[in-house]
């Protein structure tokens, strides 16, 4: 199982259309990890915690990711037994999805889980 995380813009009123602007995929066998350095309800779960646009998405998540990347050593802890997800895909996960976020701020967050 896995989630996925959708940005979409130019959003039409009439039609209810708008552009795909990015799409990834995480595991989630990362969900405890994200939940420790508190940004899984902002990444899994934003639509049942009012978050709609990227730009909410990042406010949410750099907190944490800061973190995630300032403690190493008790996040990787959290790494899935099974070998499926790591510390370092959630950091690269996360850096990336910011990023875009905050290049398209207005754009509105979908997830699939």
């Amino acid at each position: 199982m896995s989630l996925d995380v959708y940005l979409r813009g130019n959003h039409c009123s009439h039609c209810d259309r708008s552009d795909p602007i990015y799409e990834r995929n995480i595991t989630h066998n990362l969900g405890k990890m994200a939940a420790e350095a508190g940004i899984y309800k902002a990444l899994w779960r934003p639509d049942e915690n009012g978050i709609t646009t990227a730009r909410q998405v990042a406010d949410a998540v750099e907190p944490g990711l800061v973190d995630l990347k300032a403690r190493p050593e008790h996040y990787k802890q959290f790494d899935p037994e099974n070998g499926w997800g790591s510390y370092e895909g959630l950091v690269e996960f996360t850096e990336d999805y910011v990023k875009v976020c905050r290049e398209n701020p207005e754009a509105l967050v979908e997830v699939s889980r």
